[in-house]
């Protein structure tokens, strides 16, 4: 195994600390016993995770945002896969246009997307509902689901396809039996990017949630507007930690260099 030299160990240690060292200040500010955020603390208690089951309306904002965010990455995933498909493996007229069109979220501000959603949403009446939240954020993390699925569809040999046609095999059993399995990969990374990204989501979910369809991180910015204390670093530790258990899981089971890599 060949060594990085080491200046350049030393700037991905110092990296890493530098985005990870935030995210543990967050963790240890958590465990505080004060009545306000401090750090370094005289003693540890559990008393602000105790506190989050006072309040309810973050307990729903969480299982609203849960809701929302795997609604929004399968729709995605759903409107992702034929055209993922067909711009790997395909030619034809406009295609180019196509892709770009798909993955122009990436390139729009948030403000502005979040305006133009609004707006949109006002002329077909689903402002500030379940379902206008739904579409609005399909919207935004279709391109991350579209460019993991083109990925792990280039990567794909379709000769095995087209001997499994010459062998007399529908298409149907083709796609479910061959083309699916081997980019599978591709979509399941697709999926959790687009649920993280939908449940973090926040600028433009600003402008389109209504007080009663509020995700967790429109909640968490209305709480933090008025009052500072450590319930807010006690929500990002539990989410922090059920995202890496979510990670430990994947590794596991399925591998997240496969997943987020696109590998099959």
């Amino acid at each position: 195994m060949n060594r990085l030299p080491f200046p350049l160990l030393i700037f991905h240690v110092l990296f890493a600390v530098f985005m990870l060292a935030p995210l543990v200040v967050v963790a240890l500010v958590a465990f505080t016993d004060k009545g306000y955020i401090s750090m370094p603390f005289t003693g540890a208690s559990l008393r602000w995770f105790r506190e989050i089951l006072n309040h309810q309306d973050f307990i729903d904002a969480f299982y609203r945002s849960l809701a929302l965010a795997g609604s929004a990455a399968t729709l995605a995933v759903l409107l992702a896969l034929p055209a993922g498909m067909a711009i790997a493996w395909h030619r034809f007229w406009g295609r180019e246009a196509l892709l770009g069109l798909l993955l122009s979220p990436l390139m729009v501000p948030q403000i502005v997307l979040g305006i133009a959603l609004l707006r949109f949403l006002a002329q077909i009446g689903f402002t500030g509902t379940t379902t206008g939240l739904v579409l609005a954020h399909t919207v935004v993390v279709l391109p991350y689901v579209l460019r993991l699925v083109v990925a792990g569809a280039v990567g794909f040999d379709r000769s095995i396809a087209h001997a499994a046609e010459t062998l007399g095999a529908s298409s149907w059993t083709v796609f479910a039996r061959i083309e699916l399995p081997l980019i599978l990969p591709g979509i399941a990374g697709g999926w959790i990017i687009a649920f993280i990204t939908s449940f973090d989501e926040l600028t433009m979910s600003v402008f389109i949630a209504a007080p009663s369809t509020q995700t967790l991180p429109v909640k968490l910015y209305a709480y933090i507007t008025n009052t500072i204390d450590p319930l807010l670093a006690s929500i990002s530790t539990v989410l922090m930690a059920m995202t890496l258990v979510l990670m430990l899981i994947i590794e596991r089971f399925y591998g997240l260099d496969r997943v987020l890599g696109g590998k099959s």
